[in-house]
């Protein structure tokens, strides 16, 4: 297969951008500098953010997601990966601006979950991507039943979204979320989505040891083998 050139629509945010930088090399088999893809990344922080657009009249992020899949494609990108879950809202309209593949990291997602033979899993998430139902739509009839937060403890995880990894706040207090996720768990999850791209940030940094599905490391062994390249064992 042909080697082709990673394009990583970055900004939404800059860490996890990074982040997702960090997993391809991580998880790319090479011996050597030469044998990893190459990666074009732009991180645009102008896109507004995706959950005020999507549930409180915010700018529309649409113009300027389609912007960097342009410019990426213009500096020799052949697969572009987004590593934003609320952004793939917006997914199809970034798709049909350009001439090369778009990756959906939900549909990865789930194709990893199926693997492990999950069936109940938990959505930890920003509310606009549970709001939307962009992760119900893409696992309906997969066989793997989502449950999500309720009330308060939704509260709890957007909170340390924003307010914690978003913030830079290495010492947040994450009392809150770990009641939460106990509560998902004993509701049946076998597993934790990181449904936000901050998530697999807060749980190295808090230290939340919990079973975990990691939406960004799918995406990453997703543009590993899109490009041709493959992936660690």
């Amino acid at each position: 297969m042909q080697k082709k050139v990673i394009g990583i629509l970055g900004g939404m945010g800059p860490l996890a951008t990074a982040d997702l930088f960090e997993k391809i090399v991580l998880h790319t088999a090479a011996a050597s500098d030469q044998e990893h893809p190459r990666v074009c990344i732009d991180s645009n922080t102008s896109i507004p953010d995706r959950t005020a657009a999507l549930l409180h009249g915010g700018a529309d992020p649409t113009e300027e997601m389609v912007k960097s899949a342009r410019r990426l494609v213009s500096i020799g990108a052949q697969v572009i990966a987004m590593p934003c879950n609320t952004a793939h809202n917006f997914h199809a309209a970034v798709a049909a601006s350009v001439d090369v593949p778009v990756l959906h990291m939900i549909a990865l997602t789930r194709d990893v979950l199926l693997q492990e033979g999950i069936t109940c899993a938990a959505l930890l998430a920003t509310d606009g991507t549970i709001e939307t139902g962009i992760y119900q739509r893409t696992f309906e009839n997969s066989g793997v039943t989502l449950i999500t937060p309720e009330g308060d403890d939704q509260r709890a995880v957007m909170d340390m979204i924003y307010k914690g990894v978003k913030a830079g706040v290495s010492n947040y207090d994450t009392a809150n979320v770990r009641a939460a996720i106990e509560r998902l768990l004993t509701r049946g999850a076998e597993t934790l989505i990181l449904g936000c791209t901050e998530l697999p940030l807060a749980v190295k940094l808090y230290s939340l040891d919990y079973p975990c599905t990691d939406p960004t490391l799918a995406l990453a062994r997703g543009a590993i083998e899109a490009a041709g390249y493959t992936c660690k064992e």
